[in-house]
């Protein structure tokens, strides 16, 4: 039996408009429909064939505002059996190295851990590297990146696909691990999946329930922080070429011109 925690994040939708907010230049939450990393759909797909394969059970951790709540019944519904909900307004502006602190107090109140799997970086910050992180406070190995993972005992195996290669990993439990896009395909939650989720429990905690201290979070105390932004350009249109026989020259000229070859 393997007890699994899936990290998760609620994200802005890729497909709506992303905005930081005036101000603090922090993410504006509520300018875009929020939902489930997709990434994150994996990583609770993965922790599910385990659980399915070899028994335990599978705990999610979110951290977020109230609206993160959505992101963790959808989890849930999809077949985890309770969550954790790290919810304090003193988290506003944390960066990546406050958010995985906060994560790997978070897993200190969980008791069996025996794996850990989370998404490779979420869809708005896209750092890629909070898993690393949770993994280097709590001194737990960890394997991130990975297509491909196999369970022999208390060894992790994976795959982790890189421009260079191919590499073959592993690590003994507990451990921490990272999925890429290609893992897996997530289930979609059924009707008595999404009903079974509104009676599951969720444990929501603050940060001092979990023994952090507030001067350790937040934009004041971040190690980075935005000073500006400037909008992208906006989108103008491309420039056509009509082929009457030299079409494959005229490319090339603005090739050349964009000193692209």
């Amino acid at each position: 039996m393997t007890n699994i925690v899936v990290l998760i994040k609620q994200v802005p939708d890729t497909w709506s408009e992303r905005k930081l907010a005036d101000g603090d230049y922090t993410l504006d939450r509520e300018a875009a429909d929020a939902v489930l990393d997709e990434i994150n759909e994996r990583a609770v797909e993965e922790a599910l064939q385990i659980k399915e394969r070899d028994g335990g059970e599978v705990t999610i951790l979110a951290v977020g505002p109230e609206r993160a709540t959505d992101a963790i019944r959808k989890a849930l519904s999809m077949g985890a059996d309770k969550a954790i909900h790290i919810k304090d307004d003193l988290m506003h502006g944390s960066d990546a190295v406050q958010t995985a602190y906060v994560i790997a107090s978070a897993l200190g109140t969980v008791e069996g851990v025996e794996m850990v799997i989370a998404g490779n970086e979420a869809t708005d910050g896209r750092v890629g590297a909070v898993p690393a992180m949770v993994a280097e406070y709590l001194e737990l190995p960890h394997l991130t990146h990975l297509r491909k993972l196999e369970i022999d005992g208390e060894t992790l195996k994976g795959e982790r696909e890189t421009d260079e290669g191919i590499f073959h990993v592993e690590a003994q439990l507990p451990a921490i691990v990272s999925v890429n896009e290609k893992i897996n395909e997530p289930r979609f939650p059924s009707f008595k999946g999404i009903m079974a989720a509104k009676k599951k429990e969720v444990a929501v905690l603050t940060l001092a329930e979990i023994g952090v201290e507030a001067d350790t979070v937040g934009l004041a105390n971040a190690g980075s922080t935005v000073t500006g932004v400037t909008p992208k350009a906006a989108k103008t249109a491309g420039e056509r070429v009509a082929d009457e026989g030299d079409g494959g020259v005229k490319v090339a000229e603005f090739l050349v011109g964009q000193k692209i070859i």
